[in-house]
């Protein structure tokens, strides 16, 4: 489970048993978590986060999806 983004309560990271799925992030904070989809932000599951945070989660991704991405491929070699 690598983390590959840190920022105030939040933390980005990948399952590593999810290499055949599109690259998208999961970002935990406390006990809430919500994935998104890296090509486009969307949200596929969230668990407890209220829509203006998920809001500053997709904006504070959107300025880092390009690392994210490649911290993708580079972690599953696709």
């Amino acid at each position: 489970m690598p983390t590959v983004l840190r920022w105030g309560p939040y933390r980005v990271f990948f399952y590593s048993n999810e290499r055949t799925e599109p690259p998208h992030v999961h970002v935990a904070a406390g006990d809430r978590e919500v994935k998104l989809w890296l090509h486009d932000l969307a949200v596929a599951v969230n668990v407890g986060f209220p829509a203006h945070e998920l809001g500053d989660i997709i904006r504070q991704l959107r300025s880092h999806r390009e690392g994210l991405i490649e911290a993708w491929h580079e972690h599953f070699g696709n």
